[in-house]
Protein backbone atom coordinates (compact mmCIF):
# COMPACT_ATOMS: atom_id res chain seq x y z
CA UNK A 1 0.00 0.00 0.00
CA UNK A 2 1.37 3.11 -0.87
CA UNK A 3 1.44 6.19 1.59
CA UNK A 4 -1.14 8.28 -0.29
CA UNK A 5 -3.58 5.01 -0.21
CA UNK A 6 -2.81 4.46 3.88
CA UNK A 7 -3.95 8.23 4.20
CA UNK A 8 -6.79 8.06 2.53
CA UNK A 9 -7.83 4.82 4.32
CA UNK A 10 -7.01 6.92 7.42
CA UNK A 11 -8.95 9.90 6.75
CA UNK A 12 -12.31 7.46 5.85
CA UNK A 13 -11.72 5.77 9.09
CA UNK A 14 -11.59 9.15 11.12
CA UNK A 15 -14.85 10.24 9.18
CA UNK A 16 -16.55 7.21 9.83
CA UNK A 17 -16.09 7.44 13.55
CA UNK A 18 -17.14 11.36 13.31
CA UNK A 19 -19.75 10.19 11.51
CA UNK A 20 -20.87 7.41 14.48
CA UNK A 21 -20.56 9.99 17.42
CA UNK A 22 -23.35 11.96 15.83
CA UNK A 23 -25.21 9.25 14.53
CA UNK A 24 -25.01 9.09 11.25
CA UNK A 25 -24.06 5.38 11.29
CA UNK A 26 -26.99 4.13 14.08
CA UNK A 27 -29.85 2.37 13.50
CA UNK A 28 -31.78 4.82 11.26
CA UNK A 29 -34.23 6.01 13.80
CA UNK A 30 -36.73 3.88 14.97
CA UNK A 31 -38.20 0.81 14.11
CA UNK A 32 -41.09 -1.10 14.63
CA UNK A 33 -41.37 -5.01 14.75
CA UNK A 34 -44.50 -5.90 16.17
CA UNK A 35 -47.27 -4.06 17.99
CA UNK A 36 -50.19 -5.90 19.77
CA UNK A 37 -53.88 -4.16 21.65
CA UNK A 38 -55.49 -6.00 24.82
CA UNK A 39 -59.00 -7.28 24.03
CA UNK A 40 -60.85 -3.65 22.81
CA UNK A 41 -64.13 -3.43 25.24
CA UNK A 42 -66.63 -0.41 25.22
CA UNK A 43 -65.59 1.85 28.15
CA UNK A 44 -62.66 0.12 28.97
CA UNK A 45 -58.86 1.06 28.42
CA UNK A 46 -56.96 -0.01 25.77
CA UNK A 47 -53.27 -0.97 26.20
CA UNK A 48 -51.21 -1.03 22.88
CA UNK A 49 -47.91 -2.15 23.06
CA UNK A 50 -45.13 -1.61 20.76
CA UNK A 51 -42.07 -3.79 20.18
CA UNK A 52 -39.17 -2.50 17.98
CA UNK A 53 -35.50 -0.76 18.31
CA UNK A 54 -35.05 3.09 19.00
CA UNK A 55 -38.11 3.22 20.96
CA UNK A 56 -36.93 5.27 23.72
CA UNK A 57 -36.82 9.18 24.37
CA UNK A 58 -40.47 10.14 23.08
CA UNK A 59 -38.68 8.02 19.40
CA UNK A 60 -42.62 7.61 18.15
CA UNK A 61 -46.12 8.53 18.75
CA UNK A 62 -49.41 7.31 18.81
CA UNK A 63 -52.75 8.21 17.12
CA UNK A 64 -56.03 6.63 16.83
CA UNK A 65 -58.40 6.44 14.10
CA UNK A 66 -61.91 5.68 15.72
CA UNK A 67 -63.80 5.89 19.12
CA UNK A 68 -61.05 6.22 21.55
CA UNK A 69 -59.98 8.84 24.02
CA UNK A 70 -57.36 11.15 24.19
CA UNK A 71 -53.74 8.93 23.95
CA UNK A 72 -51.56 8.59 26.99
CA UNK A 73 -47.58 7.22 27.26
CA UNK A 74 -47.41 4.21 29.69
CA UNK A 75 -44.06 5.69 31.33
CA UNK A 76 -40.76 6.89 29.44
CA UNK A 77 -40.90 3.14 27.75
CA UNK A 78 -37.51 1.65 26.77
CA UNK A 79 -35.67 1.38 23.45
CA UNK A 80 -37.40 -1.90 22.83
CA UNK A 81 -40.56 -1.32 24.07
CA UNK A 82 -43.29 1.52 24.36
CA UNK A 83 -47.35 1.24 25.64
CA UNK A 84 -49.81 3.73 24.88
CA UNK A 85 -53.30 3.39 26.36
CA UNK A 86 -56.62 5.22 25.46
CA UNK A 87 -60.23 4.61 27.10
CA UNK A 88 -62.36 2.97 24.47
CA UNK A 89 -65.79 5.14 23.83
CA UNK A 90 -67.64 4.13 20.83
CA UNK A 91 -68.12 0.92 18.88
CA UNK A 92 -66.86 -0.06 15.16
CA UNK A 93 -63.66 0.08 13.90
CA UNK A 94 -60.51 1.52 15.38
CA UNK A 95 -56.89 1.58 13.99
CA UNK A 96 -53.84 2.68 16.73
CA UNK A 97 -51.14 3.97 14.24
CA UNK A 98 -47.93 4.31 15.60
CA UNK A 99 -46.25 7.43 13.78
CA UNK A 100 -42.61 9.25 14.50
CA UNK A 101 -42.65 12.55 15.43
CA UNK A 102 -41.91 13.85 11.99
CA UNK A 103 -44.80 11.44 10.72
CA UNK A 104 -43.70 8.62 9.61
CA UNK A 105 -45.86 6.15 9.97
CA UNK A 106 -44.29 2.43 11.30
CA UNK A 107 -47.09 0.44 12.23
CA UNK A 108 -50.71 0.36 12.83
CA UNK A 109 -53.50 -2.28 13.42
CA UNK A 110 -57.15 -2.81 12.40
CA UNK A 111 -59.50 -3.72 15.01
CA UNK A 112 -63.19 -3.30 15.78
CA UNK A 113 -64.92 -2.41 19.10
CA UNK A 114 -68.00 -4.95 19.24
CA UNK A 115 -70.96 -4.21 21.25
CA UNK A 116 -71.05 -4.11 24.88
CA UNK A 117 -72.53 -7.70 26.28
CA UNK A 118 -72.80 -7.69 30.29
CA UNK A 119 -73.28 -11.61 31.90
CA UNK A 120 -75.03 -11.78 35.57
CA UNK A 121 -75.04 -14.90 37.46
CA UNK A 122 -78.22 -15.49 39.89
CA UNK A 123 -78.84 -17.79 42.11
CA UNK A 124 -82.28 -18.68 44.42
CA UNK A 125 -81.34 -21.20 47.24
CA UNK A 126 -80.26 -24.18 45.07
CA UNK A 127 -81.20 -23.04 41.38
CA UNK A 128 -78.59 -20.98 39.40
CA UNK A 129 -78.30 -19.95 36.07
CA UNK A 130 -76.95 -16.35 34.12
CA UNK A 131 -78.21 -14.49 31.38
CA UNK A 132 -76.51 -12.01 29.54
CA UNK A 133 -77.46 -8.72 28.26
CA UNK A 134 -76.40 -6.23 24.89
CA UNK A 135 -76.05 -3.01 25.72
CA UNK A 136 -76.79 -0.09 23.11
CA UNK A 137 -74.56 2.99 23.57
CA UNK A 138 -75.54 4.38 20.72
CA UNK A 139 -79.12 5.02 21.87
CA UNK A 140 -78.37 5.41 25.06
CA UNK A 141 -75.16 6.53 26.00
CA UNK A 142 -74.97 7.75 29.45
CA UNK A 143 -77.60 4.77 30.79
CA UNK A 144 -75.04 2.38 29.32
CA UNK A 145 -71.85 4.42 30.68
CA UNK A 146 -73.42 4.47 34.27
CA UNK A 147 -74.90 0.60 33.85
CA UNK A 148 -70.98 -0.46 32.82
CA UNK A 149 -69.93 1.69 35.66
CA UNK A 150 -71.43 -0.12 38.22
CA UNK A 151 -71.17 -3.77 36.89
CA UNK A 152 -67.31 -3.09 36.58
CA UNK A 153 -66.89 -1.78 40.16
CA UNK A 154 -68.77 -4.95 40.90
CA UNK A 155 -71.29 -2.87 43.15
CA UNK A 156 -73.90 -5.37 41.92
CA UNK A 157 -72.43 -8.52 43.38
CA UNK A 158 -74.78 -9.89 46.04
CA UNK A 159 -77.69 -7.35 45.42
CA UNK A 160 -81.03 -8.69 45.11
CA UNK A 161 -84.24 -9.08 42.41
CA UNK A 162 -86.48 -7.16 45.09
CA UNK A 163 -89.66 -6.48 42.72
CA UNK A 164 -91.35 -9.51 40.94
CA UNK A 165 -94.16 -8.62 39.32
CA UNK A 166 -95.27 -11.66 36.72
CA UNK A 167 -96.60 -10.90 33.79
CA UNK A 168 -94.76 -7.60 33.81
CA UNK A 169 -91.03 -7.11 35.18
CA UNK A 170 -88.06 -7.24 37.60
CA UNK A 171 -85.99 -5.20 38.92
CA UNK A 172 -82.67 -5.07 40.68
CA UNK A 173 -79.93 -3.40 41.95
CA UNK A 174 -81.00 -1.81 44.99
CA UNK A 175 -81.22 -3.85 48.16
CA UNK A 176 -78.48 -6.97 49.70
CA UNK A 177 -80.00 -9.65 51.68
CA UNK A 178 -82.11 -8.18 54.90
CA UNK A 179 -83.05 -6.93 52.60
CA UNK A 180 -81.22 -3.95 53.27
CA UNK A 181 -81.49 -0.98 51.23
CA UNK A 182 -77.57 -0.22 49.30
CA UNK A 183 -76.89 2.88 48.52
CA UNK A 184 -76.11 4.18 44.93
CA UNK A 185 -72.52 5.36 44.18
CA UNK A 186 -72.71 7.35 41.35
CA UNK A 187 -74.81 10.73 40.49
CA UNK A 188 -78.47 10.30 39.44
CA UNK A 189 -78.93 10.11 35.25
CA UNK A 190 -80.60 11.75 32.69
CA UNK A 191 -82.95 10.03 31.25
CA UNK A 192 -82.50 8.81 27.87
CA UNK A 193 -86.43 7.34 27.44
CA UNK A 194 -86.85 8.93 24.15
CA UNK A 195 -84.08 7.13 22.27
CA UNK A 196 -86.64 5.16 19.92
CA UNK A 197 -85.78 2.00 22.00
CA UNK A 198 -88.96 0.24 23.46
CA UNK A 199 -89.91 -1.83 26.42
CA UNK A 200 -90.25 -4.88 24.62
CA UNK A 201 -89.93 -8.47 26.56
CA UNK A 202 -86.42 -9.00 27.39
CA UNK A 203 -85.68 -5.41 27.34
CA UNK A 204 -83.42 -3.90 30.50
CA UNK A 205 -84.20 -0.38 31.24
CA UNK A 206 -83.41 2.21 33.94
CA UNK A 207 -85.70 2.05 37.40
CA UNK A 208 -86.31 5.85 38.84
CA UNK A 209 -88.53 7.51 41.30
CA UNK A 210 -91.25 10.45 39.64
CA UNK A 211 -88.15 12.60 39.24
CA UNK A 212 -87.48 12.10 35.40
CA UNK A 213 -83.97 12.16 36.22
CA UNK A 214 -83.30 10.37 39.09
CA UNK A 215 -82.04 7.01 37.68
CA UNK A 216 -78.74 5.60 39.41
CA UNK A 217 -78.34 1.60 40.01
CA UNK A 218 -81.69 0.26 39.91
CA UNK A 219 -82.93 -1.65 36.31
CA UNK A 220 -85.54 -3.56 35.64
CA UNK A 221 -86.15 -6.19 32.61
CA UNK A 222 -89.00 -6.62 30.99
CA UNK A 223 -90.96 -9.77 31.09
CA UNK A 224 -93.64 -9.01 28.53
CA UNK A 225 -94.33 -5.91 26.51
CA UNK A 226 -94.94 -3.09 28.11
CA UNK A 227 -95.45 -0.43 25.74
CA UNK A 228 -97.32 1.65 28.95
CA UNK A 229 -93.64 2.21 30.25
CA UNK A 230 -92.71 3.87 26.58
CA UNK A 231 -91.78 7.28 26.09
CA UNK A 232 -95.16 9.33 25.30
CA UNK A 233 -94.19 13.06 25.27
CA UNK A 234 -92.02 15.46 27.94
CA UNK A 235 -94.77 15.11 30.51
CA UNK A 236 -94.92 11.41 30.14
CA UNK A 237 -91.78 10.29 29.00
CA UNK A 238 -91.68 6.64 30.28
CA UNK A 239 -88.52 4.55 31.21
CA UNK A 240 -85.05 4.42 29.38
CA UNK A 241 -84.27 1.44 27.55
CA UNK A 242 -80.44 0.79 27.29
CA UNK A 243 -80.39 -3.14 25.85
CA UNK A 244 -81.74 -6.08 25.55
CA UNK A 245 -81.43 -10.13 27.25
CA UNK A 246 -79.86 -12.10 24.43
CA UNK A 247 -79.35 -15.15 26.08
CA UNK A 248 -80.33 -16.83 29.40
CA UNK A 249 -84.19 -15.04 28.40
CA UNK A 250 -85.42 -18.31 30.73
CA UNK A 251 -83.58 -17.38 33.70
CA UNK A 252 -85.23 -13.93 33.82
CA UNK A 253 -88.46 -15.69 33.17
CA UNK A 254 -88.21 -18.30 36.61
CA UNK A 255 -87.37 -15.08 38.42
CA UNK A 256 -90.58 -13.96 36.98
CA UNK A 257 -92.42 -16.57 38.57
CA UNK A 258 -91.16 -17.04 41.81
CA UNK A 259 -93.61 -16.55 45.45
CA UNK A 260 -93.15 -12.73 46.62
CA UNK A 261 -94.82 -11.20 49.99
CA UNK A 262 -95.23 -8.00 50.45
CA UNK A 263 -92.15 -6.49 53.32
CA UNK A 264 -92.74 -2.71 53.41
CA UNK A 265 -94.56 0.11 51.26
CA UNK A 266 -91.20 0.36 49.61
CA UNK A 267 -91.31 -3.32 48.84
CA UNK A 268 -94.61 -4.87 47.96
CA UNK A 269 -92.75 -7.27 45.51
CA UNK A 270 -89.74 -9.25 47.23
CA UNK A 271 -89.54 -12.57 46.75
CA UNK A 272 -90.13 -14.66 49.32
CA UNK A 273 -86.66 -16.67 49.32
CA UNK A 274 -83.79 -14.38 47.49
CA UNK A 275 -82.84 -14.15 44.31
CA UNK A 276 -79.20 -12.93 44.34
CA UNK A 277 -76.95 -11.62 41.82
CA UNK A 278 -73.92 -13.63 42.68
CA UNK A 279 -71.67 -11.52 40.00
CA UNK A 280 -71.75 -9.20 37.27
CA UNK A 281 -68.93 -8.91 34.39
CA UNK A 282 -68.81 -6.93 31.02
CA UNK A 283 -67.94 -9.77 28.86
CA UNK A 284 -67.44 -7.53 25.51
Amino acid sequence: MTLKNFMSSAAMALLALVMAGCGGSGGGGPAVSSMSATTVSYGRTMTVTVFGTELADSAIDMIVEGPCGPVSRVGAGIDLQQQFTCKVSGLGPLIPRIRTPNNVELASLRLSVPTPQVSMAVTQGSRSGTYVVELDPVAAPASVDNFLAYVNAGFYRNTLFHRVISNFVVQAGGYIAGPSEKAPTLPAIVLESNNGLKNLRGSIAMARTEAFNSATAQFYINLVDNSDLDYFSAEKPGYAVFGKVVSGLDIVDEIGKVPTVVQSTALLNLPASNVVITAASQTR
